[in-house]
């Protein structure tokens, strides 16, 4: 565009403003959205308030006619996007909603804030700060920012924000609504927000045209049964457009008591979607979405264009017929394998198994047909009065309910809710197949990820956690080869009838977007076989522990994958080393350190690329939290501490509440103690392996861990300074590209041990698996300084006294010396002196018509210290050397040779 087209462009839509900062929403802004936006300007006082569109009928006539005097708003077309540093967005954070500000997304020069109560989706924009919680509103959220931050707002803006609150939540009737929704309107009561107002702002009074509209959505109405789930769908064509239809279908949801609800309106030249939700396998936002809309996975909506009414009612039901999740049974929700004791087993083995297992009911069978279940507090009570040698069916519970393995979620939720059961267990043919908890329950019911107290588990529950498929991404963030050998992993897994799993680190990483490629695989099944299966029929060597039911094939190149079977671990004692059981894939992960570590990707072919989380670990990373999997896990193993603070540092993560808790208790319990040195070592030594360690080791430091390293190590200034100029020797010396490899983590480690002494140094030293002739740094270390601080000799002198130091010795010596002469003189021993060699070689000296022995030691002693020290330059340099300073030998085999 010409600069007197962009001058008429202006004329038209009048001067351009300039705003820094900016406030805005989604397109078709409702009473949420405003009140947001208007607490967000409590928040950021110098922005201006702009609406990206459209707003909703209610809201455009309560703006125009009753408060517009509350407000900074802008027109978007009088907006200048080049001149803005900061958007704020309130009540969304999806790119196509926000109008022309989707513009700034990306933008490095703008800071983007987000304040959003939606679910995620895939093109949500990116913010510099984000404070996303699932509320029924998203001015609860900015109301408790308010209150936190002692924010008065007046009686108006309270009626306000309040009414953005009775919208969303249906006035507190929505299953989306949270306690933090009430609390919020109560705090604005408490401001004097006035709820008559907010009645009339709300009423929504029905025209003639409602009715009609209401009488055709209920005729047009057809319903269908979708993975055993009961859908409708109505749909209704007008000439005009009629507001608030989304109320319409609301009320006509309750007037027919529906669960779920997709009402289609042809209006105008577009199709207004309206879709309601009151069950889990149905998710409004996601349907939504597919159009181009949004909203909440319980209602949402979306504005089609150029599409008729008949394409859109035939994609909204292909989409259904792919997003509804099949209805559960009780064979998905299950968890299995049972753990179980026999009847004549006794009580104190029931209390052993609970202990180990970490459960709190155990199924008793006799002859593998269920008998009855014992609890832990029977268990417990029954051991206490000294009966733990009486057979456990003395005391197990004979009443009780069971299922078959296809029982409904409905009749699942009705027996263990009404009959208030702990465990229900699911049975054929007298044999019980698996268990579903109270707590599991809970879990479906809240779609909570969260592990619960039971931590059975069955290779058919998947459909119980979240899952998306990592195929394309695998593709984009692994190698070729690697990406072959996974489905190659996958074809083996399925001619062995087994199920294999991509785990650990590398899937965290795919996700974090970091270099890895330590391959661990977990199968369920038996690991030895299926990596014998494998290097049968591909090039690779088998290495096998049948004690850990582990493997590791190891392929031409070197290269390694890690095999283990699905297993659980349990302690004998807090620090101990594990007592390893096979198991399924759940309770394999479930013995993980963190969250973040038990993501696993399905291999087999039909589900290749199927991700399982069972802990919610994608939502710890994307909050980049770092939490345990359980309350025990510090006690457990101890060493998880150190590795906490290294993932912690690492990935820029921060280490939930709770388990910065639990950890701070086990450091005050020092239930370190009790674990092997070489244990604590090897985790400090990864410590000081990572690119930069010193945040690690001042994290370390902060949380009082040097002890576990050893009492007498303490991050003095001192120390502090020494470390850091560790850190500058070692860059410098990298930036030397110098062909000789570099292990920085010992020059950390000689720092961080220099005040140790000598006897205790060495020890520590040797467990991190340091060799011998290093050990002699300490003794040889303050001499060496001491001798190149007097040094005034040749450069092979200096070459002679630094030569039988390593590397990782003299940098440490280097970053030491508070001298720069010392400094100096290090430095240019390893750019000008420690490369430097011969020439000539034995063969010259040979044809020169010497003879081999250990007078060869001597010339080439010579000849380098000669190079050295400048006194030769060039090979004829070199062999005219030996000639004037060996000529006896070579005149005396010359003298022989013409005899």
């Amino acid at each position: 565009m010409g600069e007197s087209e962009k001058n008429q462009d202006r004329d038209k839509t009048g001067p351009r403003e300039i705003h820094e900062e900016v406030i805005t929403t989604h397109i078709n802004a409702d009473f949420d959205a405003l009140s947001s936006m208007l607490a967000a300007s409590k928040l950021y006082p110098e922005a201006t308030l702009v609406f990206p569109g459209s707003q909703e009928k209610n809201l455009r006539n309560f703006f125009i006619n009753s408060v517009s005097y509350l407000f900074n708003f802008a027109k978007v077309k009088q907006v200048d996007l080049d001149h803005i540093k900061r958007l704020i967005l309130v009540d969304t954070r999806q790119k196509s909603r926000i109008g022309k500000f989707a513009q700034l997304a990306g933008r490095k020069d703008v800071e983007i804030h987000i304040y959003d109560h939606h679910p995620d989706s895939s093109e949500d924009v990116r913010g510099d700060v984000e404070v996303i919680r699932r509320t029924g509103s998203a001015t609860a959220i900015l109301t408790r920012l308010l209150q936190e931050k002692e924010i008065p707002v007046t009686p108006d803006e309270a009626t306000i924000m309040c009414a953005g609150i009775h919208e969303d939540t249906g006035s507190f009737t929505f299953s989306s609504t949270t306690d933090e929704d009430y609390e919020a309107a109560a705090w604005l009561a408490r401001q004097g927000a006035d709820h008559n107002v907010i009645s009339d702002m709300l009423t929504r009074e029905l025209t003639i045209e409602h009715l009609w509209l209401l009488n055709d959505l209920t005729r047009s109405a057809a319903s269908r049964v979708i993975h055993g789930v009961e859908v409708t769908i109505t749909k209704v064509i007008t000439d005009v457009y009629i507001a608030e239809f989304a109320v319409l279908v609301h009320r006509y949801m309750e007037m027919e008591n529906l669960n779920v609800v997709f009402a289609l309106a042809q209006m105008d030249d577009r199709i207004y979607l309206v879709a309601r939700s009151r069950i889990d396998e149905v998710n409004a936002a996601e349907i939504a979405r597919a159009f181009g809309g949004g909203g909440h996975p319980q209602a949402a909506s979306a504005t089609i264009k150029n599409q008729t009414l008949i394409q859109v009612e035939r994609s909204l039901n292909a989409l259904l017929n792919a997003r509804i999740n099949p209805v559960r049974k009780a064979v998905d929700m299950m968890s299995s394998p049972v753990i179980q004791i026999g009847a004549a087993e006794t009580v104190k083995r029931a209390a052993e198994l609970m202990t180990r297992y970490n459960i709190n009911v155990l199924l008793v069978v006799n002859d593998e047909l269920l008998q009855g279940y014992i609890t832990r507090q029977v268990v417990e009570k029954a051991v206490f009065f000294g009966l733990g040698d009486l057979r456990v069916q003395e005391y197990m519970n004979i009443e009780f309910s069971t299922v078959r393995p296809d029982a409904s979620l409905k009749e699942i939720q009705d027996l263990i809710i009404r009959g208030r059961l702990r465990i229900l267990p699911v049975v054929e043919n007298g044999k019980a197949l698996g268990v579903i908890t109270r707590t599991d329950l809970l879990t479906i019911l809240l779609g909570n990820s969260e592990t619960p107290e039971f931590v059975y588990d069955a290779k058919k529950n998947a459909s119980l956690v979240r899952k998306k498929n990592m195929a394309g991404i695998i593709v984009d963030r692994l190698p070729k080869h690697l990406v072959e050998l996974l489905k190659d992993f996958g074809k083996t897994a399925d001619t062995l009838g087994y199920n294999a799993y991509l785990v650990g680190g590398l899937v965290r990483d795919i996700f974090l977007k970091h270099e890895n490629l330590d391959v661990d695989i977990v199968i369920e099944g038996d690991g030895i076989e299926f990596a014998r299966e494998f290097a049968r029929y591909h090039d690779a060597r088998l290495r096998s522990h049948r004690k850990f039911g582990t493997a590791v094939l190891i392929f031409p190149d070197g290269f390694k994958v890690d095999v283990a079977t699905a297993r659980i671990e349990y302690y004998e004692a807090p620090g101990a080393p594990p007592i390893v059981e096979t198991s399924s894939l759940k309770l394999d992960l479930y013995r993980r350190d963190f969250t973040v570590n038990t993501l696993a990707i399905k291999l087999n072919q039909k589900h290749y690329g199927t991700l399982i989380d069972y802990f919610g670990a994608q939502k710890d990373i994307k909050e980049k939290v770092l939490r345990v999997l359980h309350n025990l896990s510090f006690v457990e193993d101890p060493t998880r501490m150190l590795r906490a603070v290294r993932f912690e540092q690492r990935f820029g993560f921060k280490i939930g509440k709770l388990t910065l808790s639990l950890l701070k208790n086990a450091v005050k319990m020092d239930w370190m103690d009790g674990i092997a040195s070489h244990r604590i070592l090897a985790e400090f030594k990864l410590i000081l392996k990572e690119p930069d360690p010193l945040r690690t080791i001042n994290r370390t430091n902060e949380l009082q861990m040097l002890k576990f390293i050893s009492p007498d190590i303490q991050l003095t200034q001192q120390l502090q300074d020494l470390l850091e100029e560790i850190r500058e020797v070692i860059v410098w010396y990298r930036l030397l590209y110098l062909e000789e490899p570099l292990e920085p983590w010992k020059v950390y480690w000689y720092g961080i041990a220099s005040h140790l002494d000598a006897a205790l140094f060495n020890r520590l030293t040797r467990e991190m698996g340091i060799r011998q002739k290093a050990l002699h740094v300490r003794e040889a270390g303050e001499r060496l300084l001491d001798a190149l601080f007097k040094f005034d000799g040749t450069n092979s002198q200096l070459y002679t006294l630094l030569l039988p130091y390593d590397t990782e010795t003299l940098l440490y010596l280097m970053a030491k010396a508070r001298n720069e002469k010392m400094k100096r003189l290090i430095s240019f021993y390893f750019t000008r002196l420690k490369g430097i060699k011969t020439l000539i070689d034995g063969k010259d000296l040979l044809e020169m018509g010497l003879k081999s022995g250990p007078i060869f030691k001597e010339i080439f002693d010579r000849l380098l210290e000669a190079r050295l020290n400048h006194l030769t330059k060039t090979r004829d340099d070199e062999i005219r050397f030996v000639r004037d300073r060996f000529g006896d030998l070579l005149h005396g085999r010359e003298k022989r040779s013409h005899e």
